[in-house]
């Protein structure tokens, strides 16, 4: 059995992050990761210091790895199973059927988008269709961008947008009710409401959203699209496993300084933790968990020991 000093399970921004941090200190550092994140998918981030151009996550993600592994940080492309707490170790199991032991854990195993498979979407992801308008609300300035989404998610978003373009169109592709004082809200707005599913995006030859195609056949132009549809899956099922607290919206809660859980020994960041779910922030969750893994990895005392 592989044994590490800590165990970094989710190879995202927050996961590399802290294994840079980690692997600086000169701490035996494993990341497992399952390939599957939000950062893996998306094709441009706008809003990160130092990339005013933008940035993939999988330039990111690429960089990052590289990074780690001059500090000898070793990564292994594969899924975890189970993990559990016995005495002061941490047992893992992996899809591939290996096993690690590991003096602390790192959970930066994030969220699952729920994008419908609309043809072509995956494409446009970060480039000209969009998630999260704190992110990404800019790039759609004063321009015809239609929302793909059910109910009162996709209303709302369609609302926000409001901000950065009056040119806004809601296809509610789910069909979803939509209360009466949205309905009310997108009426005074003049945004037109489309109660019908989206077969495919049309992109262009730079893979760049042109159109919205809807199953009846119409085509409605769009420069840019954001997607609202409720039902995105944090991946907390490992920290449950373990009895690691969550809230009420089912993120992981930790100590605001040390980013631990309740769980001594087990650290947690990124979108697993913060629902503002923003790179910068990952990054950040990272660097901190990190710097006080280090600290109990030397035997000394946190804030609240």
């Amino acid at each position: 059995m592989k044994q590490a000093d800590c165990i970094i399970i989710g190879g995202g921004i927050a996961g590399i992050q802290a294994a840079i941090q980690l692997g600086r200190y000169k701490h035996d550092i494993i990341v497992i990761d399952s390939a599957q994140g939000r950062s893996s998918i998306a094709k441009a981030y706008h809003n990160i210091l130092g990339w005013p151009n933008g940035v993939s996550g999988k330039q990111l993600r690429t960089l990052g790895r590289q990074h780690a592994e001059k500090f000898g940080v070793e990564f292994l492309d594969d899924t975890v199973t189970s993990l559990e707490k016995k005495q002061d170790k941490f047992f893992i199991q992996t899809k591939n059927d290996r096993e690690y032991q590991a003096k602390m854990i790192f959970l930066g195993t994030g969220i699952t988008d729920n994008i419908p498979p609309i043809k072509n979407i995956y494409p446009t992801l970060g480039t000209s269709t969009y998630i999260c308008p704190d992110c990404d609300g800019y790039e759609i300035m004063e321009k015809q961008t239609v929302v793909l989404g059910g109910g009162n998610a996709g209303a709302g978003m369609a609302l926000t947008l409001l901000y950065w373009s009056k040119d806004i169109i809601y296809v509610n592709h789910l069909k979803s009710k939509i209360d009466d004082v949205y309905r009310e809200k997108l009426k005074e707005n003049q945004i037109p409401v489309i109660e019908e599913e989206v077969c495919e995006v049309h992109v262009d030859a730079k893979q760049q959203l042109k159109a919205i195609q809807l199953v009846s056949g119409k085509i409605i132009e769009a420069e840019k699209a954001f997607t609202a549809f409720k039902g995105n899956k944090l991946n907390n099922d490992l920290a449950l496993q373990l009895g690691v607290q969550v809230n009420e919206n089912n993120h992981v809660v930790i100590h605001p300084r040390t980013k631990e859980t309740n769980i001594k020994g087990v650290w947690a960041g990124g979108d697993l933790v913060a629902h503002s779910e923003q790179v910068t922030i990952s990054m950040g969750d990272g660097t901190q968990a990190a710097i006080w893994i280090h600290k109990r990895l030397l035997g000394q005392p946190l804030p609240y020991d």
